[in-house]
């Protein structure tokens, strides 16, 4: 059996409304946004900067539904600056076909459309 890494979900130019270096790590992430693009409270995402181009890896928390809430916590939160563009990614290590959730928002981090 071969395993591949699939992108399973996928936040498309979410704009970061906080960073907080104080929390204790992970991305705090509207509830709708997280569920519209298949990622759990946990789940190990990747957050890639539009603006200035820094990738790194954290875990998906959730914040209130309908907040629009995208905040980079801990050591994350130096990576960027309220107001920038970032994409969240999930991705699963599987064999079997996957239907990838992608969730364009506009900058209010409301749903604008699902690809």
């Amino acid at each position: 059996m071969k395993l591949l890494h699939i992108c399973k979900g996928k936040i498309h130019r979410a704009t970061v409304t906080q960073c907080d270096v104080n929390y204790v790590g992970s991305i705090t992430v509207d509830q709708d946004l997280l569920d519209a693009a298949d990622i759990l409270d946990g789940e190990l995402v990747h957050v890639w900067n539009v603006n200035n181009g820094e990738r790194l890896e954290t875990y998906a928390i959730p914040a209130e539904r309908g907040s629009g809430i995208v905040c980079l916590n801990g050591a994350a939160a130096l990576r960027c600056n309220a107001g920038d563009k970032v994409i969240i990614a999930a991705f699963c290590l599987t064999d079997e076909p996957v239907q990838r959730q992608v969730v364009l928002v506009d900058d209010d981090n409301k749903i604008v459309n699902r690809i």
